[in-house]
């Protein structure tokens, strides 16, 4: 799994030719991954649709946002099926978030039997 981090400071700072080019980005990632059958899912996360929950001794605190602290959220993913994670670190170079920002890269846990 990829995880695109966000950064409110960043995305301020970009033209609209910066962002035509990311979203361009995106669109020519998607199509190779599609194609490679590697892309299982990807979508962006709304940081304004987004709640943080913790509890305390069972008591649901929850407060709005995607902000935990934080300047950088996470603010989109992929799911992918490929061949480890050299393969995903390089897919993981071709976003243009990580010109300004971090991608993580996380392996998945099998699903339980």
């Amino acid at each position: 799994m990829l995880l695109i981090y966000g950064n409110h400071a960043a995305w301020d700072r970009m033209t609209e030719a910066d962002w035509a080019e990311n979203e361009a980005v995106h669109g020519r990632l998607i199509a190779e991954l599609k194609s490679t059958g590697e892309l299982l899912e990807v979508n962006e996360l709304l940081p304004e649709h987004s709640r943080i929950v913790r509890t305390t001794k069972g008591v649901p605190n929850v407060t709005e946002g995607a902000y935990n602290e934080s300047v950088e959220f996470v603010s989109g993913y992929y799911l992918l099926n490929c061949a480890g994670i050299n393969r995903a670190s390089e897919i993981a170079g071709k976003l243009a978030e990580a010109e300004f920002s971090l991608i993580e890269v996380r392996g998945t846990a099998p699903e339980p039997s």
